[in-house]
């Protein structure tokens, strides 16, 4: 018999009444199949070889579990070299005790997955939290069903889809006796807004399978996930002992091998990091903080700053560092740039403020958004912004305004690879908490979403922004407002980024890769202020020399970087259709 064959249980039971009824059918050997993987139930193996080799199964670029395993032990000692004991905690929901919340809230609705569009954007999210991707034929086959049930959130204003999770219902999927049911892939979009989304579909997840009659609610969390796990216990999830296994695939490398000595590496260092060692270069973490690493492979040895590396020259750096200089050689070349003076003229900055209407206070030099000041429209305001950029640096640059969204287009080896539109940091007003509050929770969630390395700060730049839309820090807004905390889309206070890649016009692709000739730098983060990124017109705002590649996923930025840096090296792409 082979692991996907199965066998049927005893059918008769007697009711309370005393008369015989039906029971569910148990099926034997259960195996469901949730898109981006397969749950394969261990209460229903009675032979640990047919469970270890149904997990040998796996297909490509699926991440396969198997649930419910009471002795993974003995499990794990039918292929000790494939298979691995999950480093997750279970937790479970009475959902017989369970009391939905009294809190109503209008600013997002949760309903069942029912477009194509839907699917493309839950795989968006999915993409965008390191989760695998599902087959869209599979949200279409089980669209409105019963057994595998996807919900998503959409935002009641622009219909964007900002969340997404998936319930099994035990019973039916494998006639499971005890009412069980359980949730997977729970997914918020990092760049929402709103609070309580991912709680919001816990809890309608728990509602629905609940109305179907499943009597509890399982879900599996990381041990670590300290967050995630506080939230499940406020919802009055317990924890139970049983485990998950796991085969050993290139998905799951990290919970089997571990960090590799690269612990205290941010993101902007680790994919390049995970990439090098994806192609069996040799990796030496130099200093983790500072995220500098030495990539070795084939006789050639290149020491990295996250994505800035020995390639680039003094030169090139020393020109980016510098504004002004930055200004002038991607002038020189063509590339639209707005006009700029330096502070510290009165009169000056009074004729340059009648002319443009609006300006842009900035460090001369500095990354980040530290210190920068956007939509000033006084002399006072202006003054007191050059005075919070003169902390980062003594000189200080006064700019035309470009109207428009803040455009970064990520240029290495002189060819476009990702381009993303950032969006200043945001909130979405609930008619409970004060502003202060949803600036505190969203930069909570948006270093959570980045590992650290985005978060909104509380200072006389942000209290600005919100004076701007009517209120103070401390003020309760009406509900369902979106008020803008930042003028900048710095990811590093709090903005969001937005991939365009596939639509931006080639208008801006020649102009961006104008400016990496220009300044002669193999790799470059380029800013641009555009109308849209499919139209031509643009202003130049600045070129990073170390742009964070970890910003444009799934674009292919980490690849391309060690393509440049090792081209004989074989792409992970290659090596996964075994090509290399």
């Amino acid at each position: 018999m082979t692991a996907m064959q199965t066998q049927q249980g005893e059918r008769a039971a007697v009711g309370g009444d005393g008369q015989s009824k039906e029971a569910p059918v148990v099926q034997a050997n259960a195996i469901v199949d949730c898109g981006w993987g397969r749950l394969l139930f261990g209460q229903t193996f009675q032979d640990p070889a047919l469970l270890a080799e149904a997990l040998r199964e796996e297909g490509p670029e699926a991440r396969d579990i198997a649930v419910y395993v009471d002795d993974p032990h003995v499990l794990l000692a039918q292929a000790p070299l494939e298979l691995f004991l999950d480093p997750s905690h279970m937790f479970r929901l009475d959902l017989e005790a369970y009391e939905p919340s009294s809190r109503g809230q209008r600013a997002f609705n949760v309903r069942r997955l029912a477009r194509p569009s839907d699917a493309e954007e839950v795989n968006r999210i999915y993409a965008s939290r390191h989760m695998v991707t599902v087959r869209p034929d599979f949200f279409e086959r089980h669209a409105g069903g019963d057994a595998v049930i996807h919900l998503i959130a959409e935002d009641a204003r622009t219909h964007a889809v900002i969340g997404t999770v998936t319930g099994v219902d035990h019973g039916r999927s494998f006639g499971c006796p005890e009412g069980g049911s359980s949730l997977w892939c729970l997914a918020v979009d990092p760049q929402a807004t709103h609070p309580g989304v991912g709680e919001t579909l816990v809890r309608r997840l728990a509602e629905t399978l609940a109305e179907q009659g499943a009597r509890t609610m399982d879900l599996s969390v990381m041990h670590d996930n300290a967050q995630a796990i506080a939230l499940y216990e406020k919802l009055g999830f317990e924890r139970i002992q049983t485990f998950s296994v796991k085969r050993k695939n290139s998905i799951n490398e990290r919970l089997f091998v571990g960090d590799q000595g690269t612990e205290g590496l941010n993101p902007y260092a680790r994919i390049i990091v995970d990439e090098a060692r994806r192609r069996g270069i040799g990796v030496d973490v130099t200093d983790a903080e500072g995220g500098f690493f030495r990539l070795t492979h084939g006789g050639r040895s290149i020491l990295c700053r996250e994505s800035l590396s020995e390639l680039t020259t003094g030169v090139a750096m020393s020109i980016c560092d510098d504004k002004a200089v930055t200004r002038r050689a991607v002038s020189r070349a063509g590339v639209t740039v707005p006009d700029q003076i330096e502070a510290g003229d009165r009169a000056k900055l009074e004729d340059f403020l009648k002319r443009y209407g609006s300006v842009v206070v900035k460090p001369a030099r500095g990354e980040q958004g530290r210190g920068i000041s956007v939509g000033l429209e006084t002399v006072e305001e202006t003054e007191a912004a050059i005075e919070r950029a003169r902390a980062f640096c003594d000189r200080v640059i006064v700019e035309q305004k470009a109207e428009g969204e803040d455009l970064r287009l990520i240029v290495i080896d002189f060819k476009l690879v990702a381009a993303a539109v950032r969006r200043p940091a945001q909130i979405t007003t609930d008619g409970r908490s004060t502003v202060r509050d949803l600036i505190a929770a969203q930069s909570r969630r948006r270093s959570a979403a980045t590992g650290g390395e985005s978060s909104i700060p509380i200072d006389a730049e942000t209290e600005r922004c919100v004076r701007a839309a009517g209120f103070a820090l401390d003020d309760v807004a009406p509900p369902n407002q979106a008020i803008a905390v930042r003028k900048t889309a710095n990811l590093h206070t709090g903005g969001t980024i937005h991939d365009v890649t596939g639509v931006v016009h080639p208008t801006l692709v020649d102009a961006a890769v104008k400016v990496a000739r220009a300044i002669d730098i193999p790799v470059v983060g380029v800013d641009f202020m555009v109308r849209a990124p499919h139209e031509p017109t643009y202003a130049f705002i600045e070129a990073n020399e170390r742009p964070g590649l970890a910003n444009h996923e799934p674009q292919p930025t980490a690849e391309r970087f060690i393509d440049l840096l090792f081209p004989l090296s074989v792409p992970t792409a290659v090596r996964r259709l075994g090509l290399g």
